[in-house]
């Protein structure tokens, strides 16, 4: 697989794969759904990993099905893609 290219604040992602609430974000159930295939985010800032600095996490900030931005998650980049059609695979599933 090719390197992951970084995503840059205001981008439109996707998400590959469904994203769970880790415990991570107060407020919110802990493996609450934060996130369907394929459900369209901006990335709201960037960094690295405290536990592994060589890793890079994106906060990302995932549409509801009304289209209102949910709070920012971290996700990592294998997590995410600008690929559209693939995310309209995805979420046709």
């Amino acid at each position: 697989m090719a390197p992951q290219e970084p995503y840059d604040v205001g981008e439109v992602v996707y998400s590959l794969e469904p994203i769970e609430n880790d415990g991570g974000i107060p407020g919110i159930a802990e493996d609450a759904l934060l996130a369907t295939p394929g459900r369209r985010g901006v990335v709201v800032m960037y960094g690295h990993s405290q536990v592994d600095p060589s890793k890079e996490v994106y906060l990302v900030r995932f549409e509801d099905a009304d289209g209102v931005l949910g709070p920012p998650v971290g996700v990592l980049p294998e997590e995410l893609t600008q690929d559209e059609a693939v995310a309209k695979q995805l979420a046709a599933v």
